[in-house]
């Protein structure tokens, strides 16, 4: 016990330090993509992974990350880019997926690594825009070396069709909430000395991803239950931005949103209409919108700051119910919890109402989790306090009881 606080002890000391730079990493504006299409690297097998099994979590390769390890100026790091078998939330069906995982070089502490799962925020829809990709996993490199520095091995999913072929589900927590745990698995799998304590901490999307990985796992990993989840301004149910749309009062951030919703949910339903939900120059630079990486990410941010609200909006009722009844069934809570989850929002979030993400809260309760939360009203989507919430995580695992929040849901 006395270790493992230390160690958050430490973890809290560079997270703080570090706040500015992480919570960008926690919560990228959609505004902005930067993924990155990789060069040659002399990758080798990792000499210590179980490439044997077919089911969620067994993996299909484990390679090392020379690029990663080239920027690293501390310690050394035991990092491999994953690639692992995981499910598809709609359906149930068998995906390939990717990610990364990491642990610290040293000799691991008795039981093993304890886990953190790490879930990214929005980075894009296509394939180039995987964090594992990046030799600095496109801005979460700071919270890997971190964590890992303070005794603790990591694991970050880049999420289905992202890193990996395949259309990625944006913004289907349920889909990337399965990817995270398995995420867990591969890094079991891939290192030795790894724990099978873990728990999961991630921001806008990454925290509906955390927040679902949260709730599936009672069914989906009932051998490796998490001890916590922490989800920073989390995309659990956007289904509001349809009626916003509508309306034509969607804030300047939330616009691209809704655009790449309608393409990524175009691509998963190719009788879907893009022109249903475009006009103006959203649709005559749809491509740049949508796009995560190459030169049309440069033009980005010039397209969205000459957007009107009526540029992003459905058609017609029907074009609307239908978008609006995609987002229902993909939104959270789904199910019970299975740990406790601490949640921590900002009352001037651009991109999540707060009330959507206290409406949820409220259902997550009613289901009977077990549910915290940290409503910050001068912050936004960004720009989160969450120092608090890694001392929160260390308390999960040093087995210390938890404050039920529900009752005081408001």
């Amino acid at each position: 016990m006395k270790r493992r606080k230390l160690l958050w002890a430490a973890v809290i000391a560079v997270v703080v330090v570090l706040t500015a730079g992480l919570l960008l990493a926690v919560s990228p504006s959609v505004r902005q993509f930067v993924g990155l299409q990789p060069g040659p690297e002399d990758s080798q097998p990792i000499a210590t992974a179980d490439l044997s099994g077919t089911g969620p979590g067994t993996l299909v390769s484990a390679v090392t990350m020379p690029a990663f390890n080239r920027r690293l100026t501390g310690a050394p790091i035991h990092a491999a880019r994953v690639v692992y078998r995981s499910t598809e939330g709609d359906t149930g069906a068998p995906t390939v997926v990717s990610g990364s995982v990491f642990t610290p070089s040293g000799p691991p502490p008795p039981g093993g690594w304890p886990v953190i799962a790490y879930g990214h925020g929005t980075l894009g829809i296509d394939e180039p825009c995987g964090p594992s990709l990046s030799p600095t996993l496109l801005g979460a490199v700071n919270w890997v070396t971190n964590l890992v520095a303070a005794g603790y091995a990591v694991a970050v999913a880049d999420y289905q069709g992202l890193g990996n072929p395949g259309v990625h589900p944006y913004l289907d927590a349920r889909t990337a909430g399965l990817n995270v745990i398995d995420s867990v698995r591969a890094l079991r799998r891939t290192f030795d000395g790894v724990s099978e304590r873990w728990a999961a901490l991630g921001g806008s999307q990454g925290g509906g991803a955390v927040w679902a990985a949260g709730e599936q796992a009672a069914t989906y990993a009932p051998e490796m239950l998490p001890v916590g989840v922490v989800a920073l301004a989390p995309a659990a149910d956007v289904a509001g931005l349809v009626d916003l749309a509508v309306q034509q009062k969607l804030t300047r951030e939330q616009m691209p949103t809704l655009a790449v919703i309608v393409e990524s949910l175009a691509r998963l339903h190719p009788d879907i209409n893009r022109d249903d939900y475009r006009s103006g120059i959203a649709a005559e630079k749809w491509d740049v919108l949508v796009a995560c990486s190459g030169d049309k990410v440069h033009e980005r941010e010039s397209v969205i700051n000459r957007l009107q609200s009526a540029d992003i909006a459905p058609h017609s009722p029907e074009a609307a119910d239908r978008l609006r009844g995609y987002l229902k069934a993909w939104a959270l809570p789904q199910r019970r919890l299975s740990a406790p989850m601490s949640v921590v929002y900002g009352g001037k979030d651009e991109y999540i109402a707060p009330a959507w993400t206290e409406d949820a809260m409220r259902r997550a309760c009613d289901l009977g989790g077990v549910v915290t939360a940290d409503f910050q009203a001068d912050k936004g989507h960004g720009d989160l306090d969450f120092a608090s919430q890694v001392d929160w995580l260390g308390e999960r695992f040093a087995g210390a009881p938890v404050t039920d929040g529900c009752v005081a849901q408001p």
